[in-house]
């Protein structure tokens, strides 16, 4: 009788442990243990997948992030480092352990990565490439049909088909082609309607002139002194 419950203990033991390493293995194999995370905080109106989104939510990778005008978002990625957008930026933004991507539509994105984090940022010009041998700060915009990178510290690279760009710090370079879809032009080169009516109403009076004196045997003087014609007697 004794041998037998002895005997027991041990398998019992052995179950015991057989149930708890396939738990651990269950736990370490989901996706939540393993995924990453990082905390937002924003200003404004901004959005996570469609969602309205608040300070102090958690983003996860493969997050598509929308910014509307006079609104900005920053996501803290903990050991990565932080990526802040500016109004008007649309982000789909991926992240591992050790590495941080993102396709940037349109606007800007300012990114801040500790050593050890590669990047790899994709715009329609080109990617923008970091290969975390050190800390790097830099500045990624898609604007009017133009991306440009500008970086801060450390180095980053431009991807732009078969070339590569080396972007030191304080250093800037631009990639694509102006979009006049995008390109709503300056102002300056604007004219209103008002100043195209009064450029209008002077070519009428010049022209009216021209016949005026045409019609009087005058002579015109558009510059320099003014000359008086006397009438011919």
């Amino acid at each position: 009788m004794i041998s037998k419950t002895w005997s027991r203990k041990p398998i019992a033991a052995l179950v015991a442990m057989a149930i708890l390493s396939v738990y651990s293995m269950a736990v370490l194999a989901s996706p939540a243990a393993k995924a990453p995370s990082g905390e937002l905080s924003i200003v404004g109106q901004v959005t996570v997948n469609g969602e309205s989104a608040v300070s102090g939510g958690t983003v996860f990778s493969d997050s598509l992030i929308t910014t509307a005008d006079k609104s900005g978002a920053t996501v803290n990625l903990s050991k990565l480092g932080r990526v802040e957008l500016a109004p008007s930026s649309n982000l789909k933004l991926s992240f591992t352990e050790t590495s941080l991507s993102g396709l940037l539509e349109n606007g800007t994105a300012h990114v801040s990565i500790t050593a050890g984090t590669s990047v790899n940022f994709t715009t329609k010009d080109g990617v923008v490439v970091v290969d975390g041998s050190q800390a790097t700060s830099f500045t990624v915009s898609v604007v009017k049909g133009i991306t440009s990178l500008t970086t801060h510290s450390g180095v980053a690279q431009l991807h732009v088909g078969s070339a590569v760009k080396q972007v030191a710090a304080g250093s800037s370079v631009t990639a694509g082609t102006p979009n006049p879809k995008d390109d709503p032009g300056d102002d300056d080169d604007k004219m209103s309607g008002g100043e195209l009516a009064a450029l209008l109403l002077l070519g009428a009076g010049a022209v009216a002139g021209i016949l005026y004196a045409a019609m009087h045997n005058n002579d015109l003087n558009f510059g320099g002194n003014a000359i008086v014609i006397s009438p011919s007697k």
